[in-house]
């Protein structure tokens, strides 16, 4: 064995699954599996299906790299299943995952440290037909963002403004989950901040042409940018890194992940959403931010998963 073979062992790197973020996923899984040949830690790359639990099994791997995005991958069910096949792994465990892909979950436990974050009401699809939408809409301000509590890659969002879009963005929401979020729309600039081996990355900044960062915005526009350094002050740049961490820690997540924020018109920050796997293309964020503190992409999945060490 060679001395990176003994330190890790044999890594399998987990990507693809069945949610709506399959194809971003074996995106990312391949990226970081290309990686891991580079850096000559022996590795095999895994499309998690429905014989998971054979492949895992069959196979002898030290420990794996998460690199599913969506359910089952950022959710804590592959995390519980790893623990339960005594497999260590990159990123945050059971619980804190869980609590980080659903949306109103992570809310009440920000909103529990004083950790600011839209105000939004929850709708189960059982209640949709019983909900009083143009009240909904007055109370969140007029303008709202509909998202399904349990997805990623702003699949399934609407922006609207009147009672009937709102009504029938819901109704679409409804087709990714049970659970849906209302939110208060912030029309602010928006931010993403970076954290691996728990250290904060610099910060980016996200500008967009659309009505919001949705979907197409993220994967398919080619107008979006993307700056970092984002352009705050020192000052704001040390309070916004500050202020993403405590919201990732105050969910528990630990090892890496990506914390999106928004800034309300007095400029004040509001958490979004905590991402446990964030996307790991060379052009995906966190590589982005990575690269920003002279931390090329192979060094930076190598740290990645150094953490499932600890």
């Amino acid at each position: 064995m060679t001395s990176v073979d003994a330190y890790f062992g044999r890594v399998a790197v987990l990507c693809g699954g069945k949610s709506s973020e399959r194809e971003i996923s074996l995106k990312s899984g391949t990226a970081v599996f290309d990686a891991l040949k580079r850096l000559s830690i022996h590795s095999q790359l895994i499309d998690v299906t429905d014989n998971f639990f054979d492949v895992v099994s069959k196979e002898t791997f030290d420990r794996a790299f998460i690199a599913m995005h969506g359910s089952d991958g950022e959710d804590g069910s592959l995390q519980g299943a790893l623990k339960l096949l005594k497999i260590p792994f990159t990123g945050s465990h059971v619980l804190a995952s869980a609590l980080a892909m659903d949306k109103t979950r992570s809310k009440e436990v920000w909103f529990s440290h004083g950790l600011a974050t839209p105000d939004y009401i929850e709708i189960n699809s059982k209640c949709c037909k019983k909900q009083k939408w143009g009240e909904i809409l007055s109370k969140l301000g007029g303008t709202v963002i509909i998202k399904p509590c349990r997805e990623g890659s702003s699949i399934g969002i609407s922006s609207v403004n009147t009672e009937e879009a709102l009504k029938q963005a819901s109704c679409r929401a409804f087709d990714f989950d049970d659970r849906i979020i209302i939110e208060r729309k912030l029309t602010g600039q928006e931010y993403t901040v970076a954290i691996i081996a728990d250290q904060t990355l610099p910060s980016i900044c996200v500008k967009t042409n659309a009505e919001f960062y949705d979907f197409k915005s993220k994967y398919k526009s080619t107008s979006t940018e993307y700056l970092c350094p984002s352009g705050l002050s020192k000052r704001r740049e040390l309070a916004l890194q500050a202020f993403c961490f405590d919201a990732y820690s105050a969910l528990g997540c630990t090892g890496w992940g990506r914390v999106d924020v928004i800034t309300d018109d007095k400029g004040l920050f509001y958490l979004l959403e905590v991402n446990t796997v964030p996307g790991m293309t060379k052009s995906s964020l966190v590589p982005k931010a990575a690269e920003a503190a002279g931390i090329k992409f192979d060094d930076a999945v190598y740290q990645i998963l150094e953490t499932s060490l600890s």
